[in-house]
C-alpha cells in the first residue's frame, strides 16, 4: 500500500478531531439544558399555590432573573424560571408541564401552544425584539494575548468561508429560534453554503455564547442582548434587519394560569419592567 503523505495524514486527524470536538459540544449542549429543566422542574414540585411558574427563552435568563428578585422584594414568593430553547419549553408544556407564564424568542413556537389551545390568546403580547450578530471571543482561556479581531463585511459576494479558521456556534439551525434566524441571514446574504459543515448548533442561544467565550467556537451568531451579557466576546457584526425574520418575543399566560400570574405579568409588561429590559439592551415594542 503506498504511503499516505503527512500533510494528508495530519489534515484526517485535524478532520477527525474536529468530528468529535463538534459532537461533544453538541452533547455538552444537551446535557447543559437537561440540567436547566430539571433543576427547575424540582423547583417547580416545591412550590406553593402562590408560586409564579415562568418558561422563558433562554436569552431573557438575566433581565427576568432579576425581575423575579424585585418581585419577591415587593414582597412575593420567589417566581420559579425555567430557562431553555423557546421550543424546548413549548414542547414542555405541551406534555403537561406546570407553567403560568411563556416567553418565547420566536413567534412561531408561541403560535405553535396558541393554536393547540394551550395559552390564553388574549393575554398574547408581543413585548420586546433585538437584533442578531456575529460575535467572536476576545482571547482563548490558557492562551497568551487576545486574538485578532475577524473583520466581516455584511453583503453578499464576502468571502466568508476564508474570513475566519474554525468552527460557527449558533443555536440548532432548524429548532433552535436563534439558529433559525442565523440560517435567514446565512442564506440571504449568501453565506449558508459555505459555511454549513461548520455551523456547530447548540440547545440554545446561552450555549452557543458560552462556546465562543471557550474559543470553542470561533465565531458565533447571538442575539445583541445576549452578546452584551458577555465580557469575553466582542461583537464582529450585526446582520441588516432584512436579512432575517424580526426578532419579537411573544409573552402568554399558560392556558389554567395561577392567579398570582397575571399580576406578574402586568407589572412585567408594565413600566416598571420595560425600564428593566431597556437596560439589557432590549427594544421595548409599544403596547
Amino acid at each position: 500500500m503506498p504511503a499516505v503523505p503527512a500533510v494528508r495524514m495530519r489534515r484526517r486527524q485535524r478532520g477527525r478531531l474536529a468530528g468529535v470536538l463538534t459532537g461533544l459540544t453538541a452533547l455538552l449542549g444537551l446535557a447543559a439544558a437537561q440540567a436547566s429543566l430539571a433543576a427547575a422542574q424540582a423547583s417547580l414540585a416545591a412550590d406553593t399555590p402562590d408560586t409564579v411558574r415562568v418558561f422563558a427563552a433562554a436569552s431573557l435568563t438575566n433581565a427576568l432573573t432579576e425581575f423575579g428578585r424585585s418581585w419577591t422584594d415587593a414582597p412575593h414568593r420567589a417566581p420559579s424560571l425555567a430557562f431553555a430553547a423557546s421550543g424546548t419549553l413549548a414542547k414542555q408544556i405541551e406534555a403537561g408541564a406546570p407553567a403560568d407564564l411563556y416567553a418565547s424568542a420566536d413567534v412561531k413556537w408561541m403560535d405553535y401552544l396558541d393554536t393547540r389551545g394551550l395559552i390564553d390568546h388574549d393575554s398574547r403580547r408581543n413585548l420586546l425584539a433585538t437584533a442578531l450578530v456575529v460575535v467572536a471571543p476576545i482571547a482563548i482561556p490558557g492562551q497568551p494575548g487576545p486574538l485578532k479581531p475577524v473583520e466581516i463585511a455584511m453583503r453578499r459576494g464576502f468571502p466568508i468561508a476564508t474570513a475566519f479558521e474554525g468552527k460557527l456556534c449558533t443555536g440548532e439551525p432548524d429548532v433552535v429560534p436563534a439558529g433559525i434566524y442565523a440560517k435567514q441571514a446565512l442564506q440571504s446574504l449568501g453565506w449558508w453554503d459555505s459555511l454549513q459543515g461548520r455551523i456547530v448548533g447548540s440547545d440554545d442561544v446561552r450555549a452557543a455564547l458560552a462556546f465562543v467565550e471557550r474559543g470553542e467556537c470561533a465565531l458565533g451568531i447571538v442575539y445583541a442582548t445576549d452578546a452584551l451579557m458577555s465580557r469575553k466576546v466582542r461583537v464582529v457584526a450585526t446582520f441588516p434587519a432584512a436579512t432575517h425574520d424580526p426578532i419579537v418575543y411573544p409573552f402568554a399566560l399558560v392556558r389554567g394560569a395561577r392567579p398570582a400570574a397575571r399580576a406578574f405579568f402586568e407589572q412585567l409588561a408594565g413600566a416598571s419592567g420595560a425600564a428593566l429590559f431597556a437596560r439589557y439592551g432590549f427594544t421595548v415594542l409599544a403596547q
